[in-house]
């Protein structure tokens, strides 16, 4: 007979399955799709139908996901980048924390709240969620922009701030004592925990790892890190500690590990299960009765929150030195209550700092603010989309002679740059994404923040006078509109052009460019004609398979130029090409050395043939 619990596993995962796809389909994101997935599984719609059980057990079980969550982001964040993050962690976090906290308990006294409950509230609600917030970023990937980043650390500090809050709440209690003393005892313990965590980790961890990996037992691995991450979250959390900083800290001590991308694949499974999980419980736990009961309520607080929290973070992270865009994005992110929230409530409930109903509305407009994230982010974009950008404050190199124009200044720009720095060739670099120009510049690199499409800024750069233009753009329609910009303006300069692939290079050919280099095709052959070696070809005929293909791919990517927007023809070039290079390679070729010696790598290869 089939149990109701099976019953339940089977329907979560069939939302699980369709949520994420369905908002992707729609482009709402994953994390939404599992909120209205969850609300329609939820108690007030199909939970009936299934005999669904407590969803706060479900909630709570969910939580790991975030704790997982924070153990893979830990692994990807070596100790030496966490401290070079301090100021920002304890600068930006601890500024947003008191001043957002400060403005809705001001709010909360206003609306003729006690000054205990005022706070208490204000502080609950100034707290982000950990999980809404770096899915969205992760899945965006905006992680590793500089907003992302500043988003990070701001998180971090919350969740190490929400520590104290959990631990302080009775002192908000209504008739607590007019001398409340601290419990210095519990707090000596929990440092000591934390402390123990550190250095257990960092002596016990990595050995543990390499005894297991001496096994050669794949499953022991992935015992060993699900282990590593309950292991923390329990010693964390019995000493009345956030299992998530525990996991985190853990994290963070195997980031240098060589056992870390192992790790982050086994534990990458249940990570995103469990996070899945906690987002269908928080759509499932949206109570449509006070929906229905107090609608205007619910929509002044959830607006009021995102609002206030949102201009908060945006202001705080213009003086922290972000631009306009970033800085928004940054407001926008983070501006959704916090799962430590629903902590916070419970706790407060249960001290007579707040009642049920003000329990149930603050929990419920939290989660609403949650799911009001992914939306605000969309509109964005679409904002940004269909917006048409006055001028911006573009940086106008100074006149010179323009020897050399370099547009693009990412990772196949910089090295073109080191070469004519190195030789002392005169450049000028342009670079439209703010964030990647204030990164080199603190390198010295001399870069200017400005759009190589825009003809102003482009005669400014003295593009009349200039001997060669470098177009070194990543983005393929970016690249095509400064290649079309370039070509129209200065007929005579010669442009030196990066390509993404070969429809790129086609696209290019249109517009005039003909000095192209794809990005990849000669690290790839350089890297194919190494692998040769290491299977025991000589060097010579690894280098004369390698520029056999180089010579008829370059050949026949110009023949196929003139028929390039035709699938089928390309197709049939593409297969006569195999053949071709088939009956070339077959020509005086050497043969691979038998199994039974084992091919030398490519580093003894080349220190055995030196020595010889």
């Amino acid at each position: 007979m089939v149990t109701a619990q099976l019953i339940q596993v089977v329907v979560f995962l069939a939302a699980a399955a369709i949520a994420v796809p369905l908002g992707r389909f729609l482009g709402v994101g994953s994390v939404l799709g599992y909120l209205i997935a969850g609300v329609l599984i939820g108690p007030y719609v199909l939970g009936p139908l299934y005999a669904l059980d407590d969803v706060g057990s479900l909630l709570h079980f969910g939580e790991f996901g975030v704790v997982m969550l924070l153990f893979v982001i830990g692994l990807e964040l070596r100790p030496v980048r966490l401290w070079s993050m301090r100021m920002a962690i304890f600068g930006l976090g601890a500024a947003q924390l008191i001043v957002t906290g400060l403005i809705l308990a001001a709010i909360a006294l206003a609306l003729g709240l006690a000054t205990s409950q005022a706070l208490f509230i204000g502080l609950a609600l100034a707290l982000s969620s950990t999980a809404f917030a770096l899915q969205i970023l992760e899945e965006r990937g905006e992680l590793t922009t500089r907003h992302g980043r500043l988003a990070f650390s701001v998180l971090l500090f919350q969740d190490l701030a929400a520590i104290p809050l959990i631990a302080l709440v009775p002192l908000f209690a209504l008739g607590a004592p007019d001398e409340p003393a601290m419990d210095f005892s519990a707090a000596g313990i929990a440092l000591a925990t934390i402390a123990a965590v550190v250095i257990g980790g960092r002596f016990l961890l990595t050995p543990l790892y390499r005894l297991v990996a001496a096994t050669g037992v794949r499953e022991a691995m992935t015992a060993s890190a699900l282990l590593t991450v309950v292991g923390a979250a329990v010693v964390m959390q019995s000493v009345g500690l956030s299992p998530a900083l525990g996991t985190f800290i853990a994290g963070a001590l195997l980031a240098d590990s060589e056992y870390r991308h192992q790790i982050e694949a086994d534990i990458a499974p249940f990570e995103g299960l469990l996070l899945g999980l906690f987002f269908l419980a928080v759509g499932m736990s949206i109570d449509l009765t006070v929906v229905v009961a107090r609608p205007v309520e619910l929509l002044a607080i959830v607006v009021g929150l995102v609002a206030i929290k949102a201009v908060v973070l945006y202001l705080l992270a213009r003086w922290w030195g972000l631009s306009r865009s970033p800085a928004l994005r940054l407001g926008l992110v983070l501006s959704q209550g916090g799962e430590f929230a629903f902590v916070l409530f419970t706790a407060g409930l249960a001290e007579g700092i707040i009642g049920a109903a003000q329990a149930s509305l603050l929990t419920l407009a939290v989660t609403l603010s949650m799911a009001l994230t992914p939306l605000l982010l969309l509109l964005d974009d679409m904002i940004k989309r269909r917006a048409v950008p006055d001028a911006p404050d573009y940086d106008i190199p100074p006149e010179g002679d323009g020897y050399i124009i370099l547009a693009g200044f990412g990772r196949f720009g910089q090295i073109v740059a080191r070469v004519l720095r190195a030789r002392q060739i005169p450049f000028t670099a342009l670079d439209k994404n703010i964030e990647q120009v204030d990164f080199v510049k603190r390198f010295g690199a001399q870069i200017y923040y400005g759009d190589a499409g825009r003809l102003d800024i482009l005669r400014a750069a003295g593009a009349d006078k200039a001997r060669a233009f470098v177009l070194a753009i990543d983005d393929v329609e970016d690249s095509l509109r400064v290649a079309e910009i370039v070509r129209r303006s200065f007929p005579d300069l010669r442009i030196y052009a990066r390509a993404r692939d070969r429809t790129h290079v086609h696209r290019l050919l249109d517009l005039g460019v003909t000095i192209i280099e794809r990005e990849t095709f000669l690290a790839a052959l350089e890297l194919t004609q190494r692998l040769l070696r290491g299977l025991g070809l000589g060097a010579k005929e690894a280098k004369r398979l390698a520029e056999t293909f180089r010579r008829l791919d370059e050949k026949r990517l110009y023949e196929t130029y003139q028929y390039y927007t035709d699938p089928e023809k390309v197709r049939a070039n593409a297969l006569s090409q195999a053949k071709e290079l088939e009956e070339l390679f077959a020509q005086d070729t050497e043969e691979l050395p038998a199994e039974d010696g084992a091919p030398l790598s490519g580093e003894r290869r080349d220190s055995q043939e030196r020595a010889g």
